[in-house]
């Protein structure tokens, strides 16, 4: 088995590439040893030293370290957690846990014809190439022309996000979704 890995914008996020599927239906988010206890591959990520964060996509895993942490330490220990797990079959028998992907269920009665449409967008224009990136886009809500977004994976915490998110897909909602003033990052 050969894993690749990827840098992300984000200098504490490394986007691995295991050659096999990850998350199953939707993508899984693992912020702390705790929640990493509902999967097998997440609480192996979370036993190597620095490790702070494990986001699950379809086809990739991003790994984020605290900022003491060196990857040069980190990535090979990171790597042999991943390949053990792929190589004892244990991702055969290991259900989706802890899956938060997609969109958010803040149902809107009033802008649900906008709430669609800005999903769409999101679906379709932005979150495939958020998950190039080793991260996901979460839709929360839309209130007072206010789009609010949760950044996941290699965005949570990338310096480069905010530029993302005001300059990419804030332009983008406003020019297709007039009815979008700004939009907000919201944890």
């Amino acid at each position: 088995m050969f894993i690749q890995t990827e840098p992300t914008p984000n200098p504490n996020t490394l986007k691995f590439l295991p050659g096999e599927p990850v998350a199953k239906g939707a993508v899984a988010d693992y912020s702390s040893r705790e929640a990493a206890a509902a999967s097998p591959l997440a609480a192996a990520l979370f036993a190597v030293d620095g490790v702070t964060r494990a986001f699950f996509g379809a086809d990739f895993i991003s790994l984020s370290k605290g900022a003491d942490a060196d990857w040069a330490v980190v990535k090979p220990l990171a790597l042999a957690a991943i390949m053990d797990y792929y190589t004892s079959g244990a991702s055969k028998a290991e259900e989706s846990v802890a899956v938060t992907g997609g969109h958010s269920d803040h149902a809107d009665d009033e802008n649900a014809e906008l709430i669609v449409q800005i999903k769409e967008l999101l679906d379709t224009r932005v979150r495939p190439s958020v998950a190039n990136d080793g991260g996901d886009i979460v839709f929360r809500s839309f209130q007072d022309g206010v789009v609010y977004l949760h950044m996941q994976g290699a965005c949570s915490g990338c310096p480069s996000s905010t530029a993302t998110l005001k300059h990419g897909i804030e332009n983008l909602l406003r020019y297709y979704v007039p009815e979008v003033q700004s939009v907000e990052a919201v944890d």
